[in-house]
């Protein structure tokens, strides 16, 4: 059973291939005929091709290849608002801007007491229309005074920078897996546990100050990683070794930074 699923899953790449976002596949009818399986086992291959964001099923209608994912590329560069921004429109909706005390844990991240305020704000990032990411930002309040929603609409460094003064230099930033809630599934209008990566990054300025701590929820359906990854002939075999010989030239890994 399982290499048949495999079968069919490479032949349904190949349609995927073959087609542009938005067109139409084979019924499953067709597709069984076509590669002698029955339904349960075609039905496995396209239910983990729609999970992951490739096709699209539409009641009463049938599949469709799936809008094209969003891609981050990940370089190796000495400048954190440097990253290439991945394609298509984006646009930011702000839920909600409210000041509130810090606390231990975000008030550890950003060096700053657990009394002390900070400006908490929740906004809906969008591309080409198309809800992608959910993101909760914290910043120091005593370096954003006034800020309102119409400042975080835009790029929120392009803010610091010229409204504020402050350039950011460098941010730490993790990603990992996990599955969407039911009201962030809502907002990001897809069902319940969908897949989604999660980034939590710290930005601090040119005189090491955190400056902003992030948490942002982006679809797993819609948003891929792509890594360059520059491979030197004068590595020395030990992968600690070389990490630190790239950190000494100056290279750091990037992410979405706006």
């Amino acid at each position: 059973m399982e290499l048949k699923r495999e079968r069919v899953r490479e032949h349904l790449l190949g349609v995927i291939d073959g087609r542009r976002p938005g067109d139409a596949i084979p019924s499953e009818r067709t597709l069984c005929a076509t590669l002698g399986v029955s339904r349960p086992t075609l039905r496995a291959a396209v239910d983990e091709l729609v999970a992951t964001g490739l096709l699209v099923r539409e009641h009463g209608r049938g599949m469709f290849v799936a809008p094209e994912k969003i891609t981050q590329e990940l370089v190796a560069e000495p400048r954190a608002a440097g990253a290439p921004r991945s394609r298509g429109d984006w646009t930011s909706t702000v839920l909600q801007l409210r000041t509130v005390r810090a606390g231990a844990r975000i008030g550890r991240r950003l060096a700053i007491s657990p009394a002390a305020e900070l400006v908490h704000v929740t906004r809906l990032r969008h591309v080409d229309g198309a809800p992608i990411a959910l993101e909760h930002l914290h910043v120091p309040a005593d370096l954003v005074p006034g800020l309102t929603a119409a400042d975080m609409e835009g790029g929120f460094y392009a803010h610091l920078r010229e409204r504020r003064g402050i350039r950011t230099a460098h941010a730490v930033q993790s990603i990992e897996s996990t599955v969407l809630s039911e009201e962030e599934a809502a907002l990001l209008e897809v069902p319940v546990l969908s897949p989604a990566l999660l980034f939590d990054r710290t930005t601090s300025d040119t005189n090491g100050r955190p400056v902003e701590y992030v948490r942002s929820l982006y679809r797993g359906d819609r948003y891929r990683i792509v890594s360059r990854l520059a491979l030197g002939e004068d590595t020395t075999g030990d992968p600690a070794a070389d990490a630190a010989a790239d950190a000494a030239r100056g290279g750091a890994w990037w992410g979405t930074v706006e």
